[in-house]
C-alpha cells in the first residue's frame, strides 16, 4: 500500500507493498508449493451477497489497477473497502499526502534555529525570522494528523493480521507516537528546548510512503555486509601507509656544539620538518591526512614539503593514491554497484511477480460465476471490457489493451493465457502518431507546403540559432572590459531583432506546413514556438520604452529597468532556446532523455539521499550549531560588501578562516544542507573538518568521515552506476532508431523495465498458491 510512483513512473502516482512476495523465495518447499491438484478442474466460489456481479467487476478493476502500479492485492475485496481502496490511491488522495510529507520536512527550514534569512554569515548576517511559539508546531499537529489517517486507513485496508506482520507500519505507528509525546513537551516547554527528536523522525514519513525507497534502503542495508572486506582492505592500506609515512616523515633535529661551554645542543630544523609539523605530527592527523589524499582533495599540498627535500618522496604519495584512489576505491564502487544491483533485481523480480499476481487474481474473480465456467477457465469479453472502461491508468495503455481484447469478440470468450497476454500492451513503447497534415487545393501552397515541412528549414533554423549565440558571444567579448554603460546596447538590441524576426517567420511557416495541431504535437515546436513568442513580447516591450533606434537617449536614467537590463534577459533566452537542437542529434537526444527520466523514474533513489541529508543536518546542528564564531577583532563596516570586513588577526593558509568559509556552517538547517553538499563534493573539505576539529574536539572528525563515507562513497557511486545502467538500457532499445523515432516513442523507462530481461515469470502454480493464501479473497479449491 505504500506509494512506487517515485521510481516506476506508474499511472496516477501511487503504488503499494502491504505483504511481499514470496513465490520465488519458496520455489521447492516441500510444504505447500509443489501442490498436485488439477488447476484446470477447479472450483472457485467467492463469498458475496445476492447482487454480485459488480462486485466482481469492481475486484478485478482493482487487482488490474494493483498490477499496473506494482502493488500488492493482499487487502479487503468488500464493495465498502473497494470504494475507500480506490479513493486512498486517487490523484488528490496521494497528491495531499505527498504534500502533508513535504510540509513537514520542509518545516525544519522554519523552525528554530530559522533559515530565514539573507544570508549564512555569522559576521554580517541579520536576525532570522523566528515564527511564534505555535505556529509551526500548529500546522506539525494538522500533519500528525493527517498521517494518523493514513495508518488508520491503511490499518483497516489490510486487516489486523497483516498489520501485525507489517513492521514497516508498526514502525509508522511507533514514530507518530513518539512525534506527539514530543510536540507536547515542545509546546509544555514554550518552544524552548533544543533537541527535538521528531526532527530526526521525519524522514522516515517520506521512507514509508514508497515502496521502491523501501526496497532500496533493503539493498542498501544487504550490501554492506558484502563490501565489508573492501573497507577493510582500504582500513589496512589507510593504516599501514600512516605507519610507513610517520616512519618516513619523523621529527628530526639538527645538532650543533657552543664554542664557549663546549656542551652539545639540539635545535628544530624547520625545513626538514614541514612534513612532520603540517600532516604527520600524530597519528590522527596522519590518518587523516593521507584519508583526505585519497579523495586527492589535498593533493598536491600533502607531498609538497617532503618533495621539496628530496623527489624520491613523492614515490611514498604515488604508491599510496594509485593503490588506494584508482584501484580501491574503484573496486569499491564495483562491488556496491554489482551487489546493489543483484539485490535490486531481486525487488524488481518481487514487482513483476505481483503484477502477474494481480492479473491472474483479476481473471479468477471474472471467471468465478459458476462452477461450469470456473472449470473451463474463460471469461466473457464484455465483462473484460467493461473493467477496462473503469481502470484508471494512462489512456493509451487503455486504447492498445481494449483492441487486443476486441479480437475475441467473435468467439465472445478468453482463456486465462489470453487473458494474461493483452495485458503485455503494459511492457511497450507508446508510438506517438502525429495528425496529419493540412489539405490544400492551390498547386502553389502545396509546393510550399512540401519546402516549409522539409527537415532542412529545421537544420538551416539550427543554424540560425547557431549563428545568433555566435554573435552573442563576440559582443559580449568585445564589451567585456566596459561597464554596462558605456556599452553600444542598441547594435546588439538591432542584431538580435533580425534574427528574432526570422524565428517568428519559422514558426509562421511551420504551422502553415503542419497545422496547429500538427504544429504542437512536436514538443521542440513547442518550446521553440514558446521562446519565440517571449522574446517578441520583449522585443516589442523595448521598442515601446525606448524608442529604437532614438541612440542619443540614455535609458537607463528614464525607466526603472535599463536597457541593457532587457537586452541582457533577451540574449538569455535567445541562448536558452539554442537547446531546440538537442532533439535533432541523436545521441544528444538520448542523452537528454535519459536526464529527463532520471529526474521522472529515479526519484526514489534521490529520496534516500534526501532521508540522509536530512538526519545528518539533525546531527550536525545539535552536535555543531554555533561551534563556529568569527573572532572578536573582526569587525564589519556600515557597508556590508565582503570588501569591507577587516580583520585583526592573522591567519594560516588554506585555512577554514582564510578561505572565508564563514557561511558554512551548522548554525540553521539550510546553511547545514549546504555545508554537507560541499563536503560530498570533497573540494577542500579538509579545511571543514580541520576548523571544527579545532573549534570542537577531534572527536568531530567522526562525524564528517561518516558524511563522506556514505554520501560520496555509497550513494554517489550507486547513482552514477544506475544512470550508466539508465542510458545503456536506452541505448540498447533505440540503437536501431532514427532521430525522428527517437522523438516519436515514448520510453517509459522504470527499474522494473530495465531489468526486464533478467527477471523470470512465475509459474500458474506459484501464483495460485498465492491467490490461495490471500486474507481477505476466501476461495475454495
Amino acid at each position: 500500500m505504500e506509494t512506487e510512483s517515485l521510481l516506476t513512473g506508474t499511472v496516477n502516482g501511487a503504488s503499494g507493498d502491504y505483504g511481499s512476495w514470496s513465490g520465488s523465495e519458496h520455489r521447492g518447499a516441500p510444504d505447500n508449493r509443489r501442490m498436485s491438484y488439477s488447476v484446470a478442474r477447479e472450483l472457485c466460489s467467492v463469498e458475496r451477497d445476492s447482487d454480485e456481479e459488480d462486485l466482481y467487476i469492481q475486484q478485478a478493476v482493482v487487482f488490474i489497477e494493483d498490477a499496473i502500479q506494482y502493488r500488492s492485492i493482499y487487502h479487503r475485496v468488500d464493495a465498502r473497502s473497494l470504494r475507500l481502496y480506490r479513493w486512498y490511491y486517487s490523484r488528490i488522495c496521494q497528491w495531499g499526502l505527498g504534500l502533508t510529507i513535504a510540509v513537514v520536512l520542509l518545516l525544519a527550514f522554519v523552525e528554530r534555529p530559522s533559515s530565514l534569512s539573507v544570508s549564512s554569515d555569522p559576521r554580517i548576517r541579520s536576525p532570522s525570522i523566528e515564527p511564534p511559539c505555535g505556529f509551526t508546531e500548529s500546522i506539525e499537529m494538522v500533519c500528525l494528523i493527517i498521517f494518523c489517517l493514513d495508518l488508520a486507513v491503511k490499518s483497516y485496508l489490510i486487516g489486523w493480521e497483516e498489520l501485525r506482520k507489517n513492521k514497516w507500519l508498526i514502525g509508522y505507528t511507533v514514530v507518530i507516537s513518539v512525534s506527539i509525546i514530543d510536540w507536547v513537551l515542545s509546546v509544555s516547554m514554550d518552544c524552548d528546548e533544543r533537541l527535538r527528536v521528531r526532527r530526526l523522525l521525519r524522514p522516515f514519513f517520506l521512507l514509508q510512503n514508497s515502496s521502491l525507497m523501501k526496497k532500496t534502503l533493503k539493498c542498501i542495508k544487504r550490501t554492506l555486509p558484502e563490501i565489508a572486506s573492501v573497507i577493510l582492505l582500504l582500513a589496512l592500506h589507510l593504516c599501514l601507509f600512516t605507519m610507513i609515512g610517520m616512519l618516513l616523515f619523523a621529527k628530526t633535529e639538527k645538532m650543533w656544539t657552543g664554542s664557549a661551554y663546549l656542551h652539545r645542543s639540539f635545535v628544530l630544523d624547520p625545513k626538514k620538518n614541514g612534513e612532520w609539523e603540517l600532516h604527520f605530527r600524530t597519528m590522527p592527523d596522519s590518518l587523516m591526512s593521507l584519508l583526505v589524499l585519497l579523495t586527492t582533495a589535498n593533493n598536491p599540498d600533502v607531498m609538497i614539503p617532503a618533495y621539496s627535500l628530496n623527489r624520491g618522496y613523492s614515490i611514498f604519495f604515488i604508491t599510496f593514491s594509485v593503490i588506494g584512489t584508482y584501484c580501491l576505491m574503484n573496486l569499491l564502487t564495483a562491488i556496491i554497484y554489482n551487489q546493489f544491483r543483484g539485490y535490486l533485481l531481486m525487488s524488481v523480480q518481487t514487482s513483476i511477480n505481483r503484477r502477474r499476481l494481480g492479473i491472474r487474481a483479476a481473471f479468477q474473480v471474472l471467471s468465478c460465476q459458476g462452477a461450469q465456467q470456473a472449470a473451463e477457465e474463460r471469461v466473457h469479453v464484455d465483462a473484460v471490457l467493461k473493467v477496462m472502461s473503469r481502470v484508471k491508468m494512462k489512456s493509451y495503455y487503455r486504447a492498445a489493451i481494449t483492441t487486443v481484447a476486441r479480437q475475441y469478440t467473435e468467439v465472445s470468450y478468453m482463456d486465462r493465457e489470453q487473458f494474461r497476454e493483452i495485458f503485455d500492451e503494459l511492457d511497450k513503447d507508446c508510438i506517438k502518431e502525429h495528425p496529419p497534415l493540412p489539405q490544400y487545393r492551390s498547386h502553389a501552397l502545396q509546393r510550399l507546403q512540401v519546402i516549409f515541412s522539409h527537415y532542412y528549414l529545421t537544420v538551416l533554423g539550427n543554424a540560425v540559432a547557431l549563428a545568433n549565440v555566435v554573435c552573442i558571444c563576440t559582443v559580449l567579448v568585445l564589451n567585456s572590459e566596459k561597464s554596462t554603460a558605456e556599452r553600444d546596447n542598441y547594435v546588439l538590441e538591432i542584431i538580435n531583432l533580425c534574427f528574432i524576426l526570422y524565428y517568428l517567420f519559422e514558426m509562421c511557416v511551420k504551422i502553415f506546413a503542419f497545422g496547429w495541431l500538427g504544429y504542437l504535437s512536436y514538443r521542440n515546436n513547442i518550446f521553440d514556438g514558446f521562446l519565440t513568442i517571449l522574446l517578441l513580447a520583449l522585443q516589442i516591450t523595448i521598442f515601446i520604452t525606448y524608442r529604437l533606434p532614438n541612440s542619443q537617449w540614455d535609458p537607463s536614467s528614464h525607466s526603472v529597468i535599463s536597457l541593457w537590463e532587457m537586452i541582457r534577459l533577451v540574449n538569455m533566452l535567445i541562448v536558452f532556446r539554442f537547446l531546440r537542437i538537442i532533439p535533432d542529434i541523436k545521441l544528444m537526444a538520448l542523452v537528454a532523455s535519459t536526464l529527463l527520466d532520471l529526474v521522472k523514474n529515479l526519484r526514489a533513489f534521490a529520496g534516500i539521499l534526501v532521508v540522509v541529508y536530512y538526519v545528518f543536518a539533525v546531527f550536525g546542528i545539535w552536535l555543531f550549531e554555533g561551534a563556529i564564531k568569527p573572532p572578536a577583532g573582526m569587525s564589519v563596516l556600515s557597508n556590508t560588501s565582503m570588501e569591507n570586513i577587516t580583520t585583526n588577526f592573522s591567519m594560516e593558509c588554506g585555512t577554514y578562516e582564510q578561505l572565508g568559509y564563514w557561511p558554512n556552517n551548522f548554525d540553521d538547517f539550510a546553511a547545514a544542507i549546504i555545508l554537507l553538499y560541499d563536503v560530498m563534493i570533497v573540494n577542500n573539505w579538509q579545511a571543514f573538518v580541520d576548523a571544527y576539529s579545532r573549534y570542537t574536539t577531534e572527536w568531530s572528525k567522526i562525524y564528517f568521515v561518516c558524511w563522506w563515507l556514505t554520501s560520496s562513497v555509497m550513494w554517489v557511486n550507486l547513482f552514477v552506476a544506475l544512470i550508466l545502467e539508465n542510458f545503456i538500457y536506452k541505448w540498447d532499445r533505440s540503437h536501431s532508431c532514427s532521430v525522428t523515432d527517437v522523438e516519436r516513442i515514448r520510453y517509459e523507462t522504470s527499474v522494473q523495465l530495465m531489468f526486464r530481461e533478467q527477471v523470470q515469470e512465475p509459474t500458474e502454480e506459484e501464483l495460485v498458491c498465492q491467490l490461495h493464501q490471500h486474507p481477505h479473497l476466501h476461495l475454495q479449491w
